[in-house]
């Protein structure tokens, strides 16, 4: 009931909103409509806590909402997720580094099944002064890293090793294994331990990191995830903390093309053609 001076008489929000010419419905809107935006803010800001680096297509498919809902409230509140630039380290040798023999074999190629294309590259993570560098594997189908291998050099040893841990993983080895053209994948055991796994060596062109895009994205998000290395006291809790991201990575982290994790692609992938294999009785 509302009473004016003018009118001591009572009057009701629907007589009031038929003297206005609204709806009664729209003399509670507003308050309705931010409460309610209120709510889902909250509901934003704890899927960032959890997951640094989602924008508003990964929050939407994780609170299962639309997701120019979700864009309206982030915009509202000035909701962003955190960014860093990468950087990648370069030795003075790969500046006047004649071009390799190999070319871009997957520049117009798109796998459709798994272990067809691996892809892989290195980045580093300043860590108390001094750099660490990670290499990683990944299946470009499934955006999986199947293998990964972390040192205080870049050099040809840390990125066999990312390799050498991938090789055992996968039943089928793949087609291709592309990487960029820096010394160390360029090198003779890294060479020699593709080839003689039948797989055909790719490279980017130089000067054109873009040919290896999906290594590129996914390190800009791994380090959000990570976080500010300097948190860790030591290498060894640096070292664990980045095995545990992996396996967030593949295991939990949504992949916005694949609106899921890696790994449950993966295995929806398989699942699916097993089905399609199985004979109908």
């Amino acid at each position: 009931m509302i009473i004016s001076k003018d009118n001591p008489k009572k009057i009701t929000k629907t007589e009031l909103a038929k003297s206005l010419g609204v709806s009664r419905q729209s003399l509670y809107y507003k308050p309705i409509r931010e409460g309610k935006d209120l709510i889902l803010k909250a509901q934003i800001q704890e899927v960032m806590k959890k997951h640094k680096s989602y924008g508003h297509k990964r929050i939407a498919i994780e609170l299962k909402m639309n997701k120019k809902k979700i864009r309206r409230i982030m915009r509202k509140y000035d909701l962003k997720p955190f960014r860093r630039r990468i950087w990648k380290p370069t030795k003075p040798e790969d500046l006047n580094k004649p071009p390799t023999i190999y070319q871009n074999e997957i520049k117009w190629f798109c796998p459709i099944v798994p272990n067809i294309v691996w892809a892989g590259d290195f980045t580093y993570i300043r860590f108390q002064g001094k750099f660490v560098y990670l290499a990683t594997i990944m299946d470009i189908f499934t955006r999986e890293i199947i293998g990964w291998n972390v040192s205080i050099r870049h050099d040809k040893y840390l990125v066999l090793g990312a390799l050498n841990m991938a090789l055992p993983i996968t039943k089928k080895l793949p087609l291709f294994c592309h990487n960029d053209q820096g010394s160390e994948y360029d090198s003779i055991d890294y060479i020699k331990r593709v080839e003689e796994n039948k797989i055909t060596v790719s490279m980017s062109a130089k000067g054109h990191p873009w040919e290896n895009g999906f290594q590129e994205s996914f390190y800009s998000q791994f380090k959000v995830d990570l976080g500010w290395p300097d948190q860790f006291e030591t290498l060894g809790e640096l070292i664990e903390a980045i095995h545990m991201q992996m396996n967030y990575y593949n295991k939990s982290r949504i992949h916005t093309s694949l609106k899921m994790s890696p790994v449950k692609f993966k295995e929806k992938y398989y699942l699916k053609s097993l089905a399609l294999a199985t004979p109908q009785l």
